[in-house]
């Protein structure tokens, strides 16, 4: 009998074909991963049952943050900065212009 949670063969094939020009770590690493995202969406549909669609997003998104665009790595930064006089003006051109980018 199949657990619910058993990786198809074309992937558990794909993976073992991987361990021959991947580090273990990496193979092992992302096969963990699919089990993983695997038992949080069905955590998530039974959660949804009973609470609605609303909390399997909040759900999703507290277990699997998306990481920080490059603009938001690069204000993050920014604001790290000490303040400083002489910078002053060029520190607020740059803030200005970062935030008028895209979020890709």
């Amino acid at each position: 009998m199949n657990h619910p949670i058993t990786p198809p063969p074309e992937l558990v094939q794909h993976w073992a074909d991987k361990l021959a020009w991947s580090k273990d770590q990496v193979v092992f690493t992302r096969a963990a991963q699919w089990g993983a995202d695997q038992e949080l969406e069905a955590c998530i549909e039974e959660v949804q049952v009973i609470y609605g669609e609303g909390i399997g997003a909040c759900i999703r998104d507290f277990r699997r943050p998306k990481p920080l665009s490059l603009k938001e790595q690069a204000l993050l930064a920014l604001s790290k900065l000490p303040p400083n006089r002489d910078c002053g003006a060029a520190h607020e051109t740059i803030r200005r212009a970062l935030e008028q980018l895209n979020d890709e």
